[in-house]
């Protein structure tokens, strides 16, 4: 009998404990475009690199979540365009038995932690296939820029609540535990 009170105190027990496992990473979208090309490998000028990063998230069923990391990559020569790259990272979480007050760092911060190397990777060789110098992307604190545009979002909570489409970080309504 005291065997069953055991086991029956233990399912309970790990039916509320945290869960929070990457389930599958997949490479979700990736483009490349080199619009002046041939023409543009002539050109002597140092390109200028202008990068853009952005972080989502969706629920996909009650504790399974899929995090996104984007990134565009503009590279131009004076104004033409050297080439363009976006990709997407994407990866499934389950998710369970987390606070509330965790949730949202955990798609914002710790997710794209743990997909950034993977986009990192596959951007890098998208370009390495151009023939061009490579490019390597710098590592990311994700956790100071979800706090800088969690502050940007504060401050611009005179609005009618909803995030800012250019914050980056995008939770959509329905994707917080509830």
């Amino acid at each position: 009998m005291a065997d069953e009170n055991n086991a029956a105190s233990n399912n309970e027990a790990t039916s509320t404990d945290p869960v929070f496992a990457m389930q599958r990473v997949y490479l979700k979208d990736l483009s490349l475009e080199m619009p002046n090309a041939p023409q543009i490998f002539l050109e002597q000028e140092t390109p200028t690199v202008e990068v853009s990063l952005n972080v989502g998230g969706e629920r996909l069923a009650e504790t399974v979540f899929e995090a996104t990391v984007t990134v565009t990559i503009t590279t131009k020569i004076g104004e033409k365009t050297l080439y363009l790259v976006e990709g997407t990272q994407a990866g499934i979480f389950e998710i369970a038995n987390v606070p509330e007050e965790q949730f949202e760092p955990l798609i914002g911060i710790v997710c794209p932690t743990m997909l950034f190397p993977y986009l990192r990777a596959n951007v890098a060789d998208a370009i390495n296939r151009t023939s061009l110098p490579p490019l390597h992307l710098a590592e990311v604190n994700f956790q100071a820029l979800y706090e800088q545009r969690a502050q940007e979002a504060q401050n611009q909570a005179g609005g009618n609540g909803s995030p800012d489409s250019g914050s980056g970080i995008y939770v959509p309504p329905g994707t917080t535990r509830q």
